[in-house]
């Protein structure tokens, strides 16, 4: 089984699960793809804290993806499955007949010994291919998913995540996103067939505050504990948020409320917004 739940024997080990990685077949990382990755803490170029709660954990190194997949019609062999420490799903590993070798979000069903294809043209609609929503047929999941032709894939990258096409209409196809959200993009705009794969990932209870601190988060404190120049939440005799909604230390609601900008010209590619829990359906 993919999450395997350790016994209370210890007080670490109470509630604490792992993924067993099942999906992973290759441990060591290509070399050649390996970049050194810089740790700011949280903090920027004056060397002042601007995020909160960062800071320490393992040390990582960078593994370039193929976000644009371009390198078309042309069958790459899947070398393996790896573990990819800098992002929640696992990355594939292909293999060119000319000998380049490129990393790519690994699918969900997607095995050592498989062939993917990237095109410009209708193919074989097969997860790990990689086309444009044009020939996409309608009603499938897709992730990776470009917002301007040619830039890469920007949505629909985590673990476990897809999104579906539901319909087609003119130049615009019509994406149901993992949040619930609706939304057009262009069908010259390529995207990955099939889900992301590790969708265990989210079940995964980490069970002592020493795994956040191999992750590099560091503790949380209550914005109600903090004083009132530090959180919103903070200050005043006795604990009390002083009946406002729930905010981040910035003021931004933390329940569901809107993060994105006013006034962006896609805003009208956007035809229904996500669902949030605490304020139901958001508005546009």
């Amino acid at each position: 089984m993919p999450i395997r739940v350790y016994k209370r024997v210890t007080n670490g080990r109470r509630n604490a699960s792992v993924n067993i990685h099942a999906e992973v077949t290759k441990k060591r990382p290509e070399k050649s793809l390996l970049r050194p990755l810089h740790k700011t803490g949280g903090r920027n170029c004056q060397g002042k804290l601007t995020v909160i709660q960062q800071g320490g954990g393992h040390k990582r190194r960078y593994r370039l993806i193929d976000w644009t997949r371009n390198k078309l019609d042309v069958a790459a062999k899947v070398i393996g499955i790896e573990y990819d420490p800098n992002r929640s799903c696992h990355i594939a590993l292909v293999e060119y007949p000319c000998g380049e070798r490129r990393y790519i979000l690994a699918p969900k069903g997607l095995t050592a010994g498989d062939t993917v294809t990237s095109s410009k043209n209708g193919i074989d609609p097969r997860p790990g291919n990689c086309m444009p929503l044009a020939h996409v047929p309608a009603g499938m999941d897709v992730h990776n998913v470009e917002i301007i032709p040619g830039r890469g894939g920007k949505l629909v990258r985590s673990a476990g995540m897809a999104a579906r096409l539901s319909n087609k209409e003119g130049r615009w196809g019509t994406l149901v996103m993992p949040s619930g959200e609706i939304r057009q993009v262009s069908l010259d705009c390529r995207a990955t067939i099939g889900a992301v794969g590790n969708p265990d990932h989210a079940n995964v209870v980490l069970g002592k505050a020493g795994r956040a601190r191999w992750l590099g988060r560091r503790p949380r404190t209550r914005g109600v504990a903090m004083s009132h120049h530090q959180h919103p939440h903070g200050g005043g005799e006795g604990r009390s948020k002083g009946g406002q909604e729930p905010t981040n230390a910035s003021g931004t609601q933390a329940k569901g409320g809107r993060t994105r900008r006013y006034g962006k010209s896609s805003d009208k590619r956007i035809l229904r917004r996500r669902f949030s829990r605490r304020y139901g359906q958001l508005k546009l």
